[in-house]
């Protein structure tokens, strides 16, 4: 008699170091944590780290908003490169331009935001 195999480590084994499908927002970004990995259109990219997160925090009146910096790493046929990516500028990206729409959750006076918290929008648009 033939037993099938169990379909959930199988399934772990075939999809294991595949590229993430982020969810995707109105504005056509796909949001992502760090250290996943999506197919944003072009490039394949990951957020690595937050290096500056200088946004205003919801309980307090600023003059400037702020920005978040973030190492990504970005994956394209021709190789791999670690860079930064700001919120207050694209990055160009090959043939089009890498954004940081947005920075979730928002912060705050009460609490810092834990590495694993975070959640980024980021979009790739073709021709720059």
């Amino acid at each position: 008699m033939i037993r099938p195999l169990p379909l959930l480590p199988l399934l772990a084994v075939l999809t294991s170091g595949c590229v993430s499908v982020p969810h995707v927002n109105a504005d056509g970004s796909s949001e992502l944590r760090l250290g996943q990995t999506a197919n944003l259109g072009g490039p394949k990219v990951t957020p690595l780290k937050v290096l500056e997160d200088s946004r205003c925090p919801m309980e307090v009146r600023c003059i400037w908003a702020g920005r978040v910096r973030l190492q990504v790493r970005i994956e394209l046929g021709s190789g791999t490169s670690v860079q930064e990516l700001a919120s207050d500028r694209p990055l160009p990206v090959a043939d089009g331009k890498l954004e940081l729409l947005g920075t979730m959750p928002p912060t705050s006076t009460q609490r810092p935001i834990a590495q694993g918290d975070y959640r980024f929008a980021l979009k790739f648009s073709g021709g720059i």
